[in-house]
Order: structure tokens, then sequence, then C-alpha cells
């Protein structure tokens, strides 16, 4: 048995016992890696590995720059992302780590998006930030130690990549974006944008940079002074509530970029605990902010931040970013949440309604928890004509008294793959009309309510 098969071996030995056993089993042999290190270094015309700068470490712990179509050939790498491997599927996770990624900010927000990102296998980052370590920053940054504290946010997050997945590909630029700096951050046609910035200045700019050249961009918005991770949402731009900076970034694009929506950010629903702190000079004394910025338009003043938050919004833009690489769909917590009360209603109205139209509610076979499941994970709690909410802040909550359960094929009974949520106009509307018009008329949206009712279908008849 020659070394490749004896390791496989090893390695599927290892993952029936644990990943303890694994790293024991791969002991007791050399590692295919370090002979695979040692043959390219004796054939250079190969070219599949590139060490990168000597140093005093093991092998495992030098950069390695492979084709990251390549990657999960490797078997060190495949067994690193096994478990991701067994949760999307081989050909999904390949679409992981043959994507290019841009993280722009790497505070307590970015720094976790960019580390799980890696550890999710992307293949290609690039982290950009002009700031520094501080002391202060390390009750929420993702990797750095007092070591790092004065060292470039970039160049600290590269270092402490290249020990946990050294096969990516990591640039690092201790670069400020703006207009000058534009197109050496986004060329390259990456995959996914990720705004992890908190000037407003920078974050338009970006934002409409990035709608401008088409690419897909994920933005956070402010993560300071809250304290409940329950309330953390993943929503387009247009429906993030209660957030200072969300709002002031809105009326900014649509005022100079004539942008409504369409960016899909990270917010919290809720309300800031703490507001920025008094600026105080070297004398103790509160001063003009202003006057010490390092850079016009960045803040200097202090936002209190419990350091769990920014890191809760990290993992949360790596999860989004890595299921939409891998093609996963996933459906996030809709913005407006019914109460029971609101379920209980809309069943009541449901079964009116067929009383009305059909003169018995006998064929109505949902109960309350499958209305709550239709409503919520189906139609997110708005009308299913409603690609985007039209309504914001109270006006979201108003919309909610204006909607009912109706068939969407008036041959089939009431049940949850057979439901769309409308509004009481839009009901009528769909009463009147026929599957064939609909399909005729409206076919995307034909389309989008045929697949989102199989997917219900699948879900309760599996």
């Amino acid at each position: 048995m020659n070394d490749k098969a004896k390791s496989l071996a090893l390695i599927g030995a290892g993952a029936l016992l644990g990943s303890g056993a694994t790293v024991a089993l791969l002991r007791l042999l050399p590692s295919s890696r370090e002979a695979t290190v040692q043959s390219s270094n004796e054939a250079k015309s190969n070219g599949k590995y590139a060490p990168a700068a000597e140093d005093s470490g093991s092998l495992k712990e030098k950069n390695y720059e492979v084709d990251s179509a390549d990657l999960l050939k490797d078997d060190i790498v495949s067994e690193q992302l096994t478990r991701n491997i067994q949760f999307f599927g081989f050909d999904a996770q390949q679409k992981v780590t043959t994507s290019y990624v841009v993280v722009i900010g790497l505070g307590g927000v970015g720094s976790h998006a960019a580390s799980m990102l890696l550890r999710s296998g992307v293949g290609r980052l690039l982290l950009v930030d002009f700031d520094q370590v501080s002391l202060s920053s390390l009750n929420r940054h993702a990797v750095a130690t007092r070591t790092d504290v004065g060292t470039p946010k970039a160049l600290c997050l590269k270092k402490h990549f290249s020990l946990i997945y050294p096969e990516c590909h990591i640039d690092a630029k201790v670069l400020l974006y703006d207009n000058s700096s534009e197109e050496e951050i986004l060329s390259g046609d990456p995959d996914f944008v990720l705004d992890c910035i908190d000037n407003i200045d920078t974050k338009v700019a970006l934002l409409a940079a990035c709608v401008r050249r088409g690419l897909k961009v994920l933005s956070a918005t402010g993560a300071g002074a809250r304290a409940d991770p329950t309330r953390i949402r993943v929503a387009d731009l247009r429906e993030s509530t209660n957030d200072p900076l969300s709002r002031s970034v809105r009326q900014r694009l649509r005022r100079d970029h004539g942008i409504e929506g369409g960016i899909p950010v990270v917010f919290s629903l809720e309300k800031p605990k703490a507001k920025l702190l008094p600026f105080k000079g070297p004398n103790g004394e509160e001063e003009n902010p202003s006057d010490y910025q390092v850079v016009p338009g960045f803040r200097v003043r202090i936002i209190p931040v419990l350091g769990t938050i920014p890191a809760i919004f990290g993992q949360i833009m790596a999860s989004y970013v890595v299921t939409q690489l891998a093609e996963l769909q996933v459906h996030m917590e809709p913005i407006v949440n019914f109460d029971m009360d609101h379920y209980r209603v809309l069943h009541q109205r449901l079964i009116e309604h067929e009383e009305i139209i059909y003169g018995t509610s006998v064929n109505v076979q949902v109960d309350i928890e499958e209305v709550m499941y239709v409503a919520k994970e189906l139609w997110h709690c708005r009308s299913a004509r409603d690609l985007t909410t039209k309504e914001v802040g109270r006006g979201m909550w108003r919309s909610v008294n204006e909607l009912m359960l109706v068939r969407w094929d008036r041959s089939k009974p009431a049940s949850a793959w057979n439901l769309i949520l409308l509004k009481f106009t839009e009901a009528d509307e769909h009463e009147s009309s026929t599957l064939e018009d609909i399909k005729a008329n409206e076919p995307e949206f034909f389309t989008r309510v045929t697949c989102t009712l199989k997917r219900a279908e699948l879900d309760f008849c599996p």
C-alpha cells in the first residue's frame, strides 16, 4: 500500500473515531503534505505547491499557494473541510473553495467574518483595512493578541490565517477605501464583497460602487451598544430599523446615488443601549473630536461595545456568504414576526373565507402551527406578491393586519403546500383569476410561487 493510500485509510479511520483520533493516526506515518512539498521542491517545474517565505516553523505552518480548483484534492485540506463537505456536498463545497471574497473593515465584525470565511474553505481572500490593532480592540477581535497591538489589522489577520489554512490565497492591503483605491480593491471580479466599515461616507461610497459594478455585497450596520443577539437579522437595507447608521446610509444612497434598496444588510432590531461617549483631550476636558481625526470623516469618539455582538454579526455575515456561494437556499428570519394571536386570526380568516367561497371549511387541512409555518417560513409574514417590503417602520406592523391565506390552486384542498399569503384586495383578485391566466400574464410570479409551494410539499411529504 503506497503512502497516499495509507493516508486515506487512516483519515477514514479517524473520521469514524473522531477528530482527535484522526490527528493521532496521521502521526503514525509521514505527512502526505510534507512528501508533496518535498517532491515539489525537487521538481519545481510541477508548480503545484510553492512554499512562501522560509521560516523556522514546521511545514504544516507554511503558506502554500495551491490552485483553488485543486484544493479539495489535497488529503489534508479535504479532511480539514470534511464537515463542510458533508454538509454542503462535494460540488457545492468546491464552489466555496474556488470563490474569491473581499472583506473591507477588519475590526470586531470584519475579523470574525473573514475568520469564518477562511475556516469554511474560501480559496481566495482580500483583506482591507487602513487601521492598526489597538489594545482596546482585543475584547472583540477574532484572532489578535497583545503581541499584535500596533500591527496593521490586515497583516495581523494574514499572519494568523496562514497558520489555520495555509492553502488559502490571502492578499492583505493596508489601505483606506475611497474613490482612488476603488479599482485596486474591487477589481478581479470578486464573488462577494463584505462591507464591515463603520464610517458613513466610506460605506456609502463602497456600496454605491458595488451596485454600479454589479458585485454582490453584504453590509454590516451598527453592532455597537447592543446586547441582545436574538434580535440580529439579515434583510434588505430598506427594512433595517432602529439603527441610526443604516438610516443614514439609506438616505445617502437614495439622495446621492438613486439607490432605493436591493442591498442585504446585517442589523439589530434592538435600540442602542448606550450613546457615543464624550471626547476628552489629553488635558481631560471635553474637546472637539474633529481636531483629533487622523483621517477626515472618521469618528474618534468611542462607542461602547459588548464584544460578543460584533462577533455574532461577523459570524452571520460569513454564514450568509458561504451558503450563497454554495447555492444553498436559506430563508432568513422575517423582520416582522407575528405573535400567536396573529396566527390564530389568519387561521380563522382562512376558515371563514373557505365557508364563503366554497360553502364549507372541511377542506382546511392546516392547524395554527401549520399556519405559522406557511406565513413565517414560506411568505416571511408578507404578501406573496411582495418581493421586498414596501413599508418600513410602523408601516410594516400596520400591513400585517391586512393579510389573509387563500388557496393557490382552487381545485386542491387548503393544505400547507397550497396556501399563499395575500393582502385582502390581492386575495379578491386572485379568486377571480385562474392559474392559467397567472402563468400566461405573470410567469415570474407563477414560477416563484410554485417553487415555494413545492418546497413546502417536500417539507411535509418527504
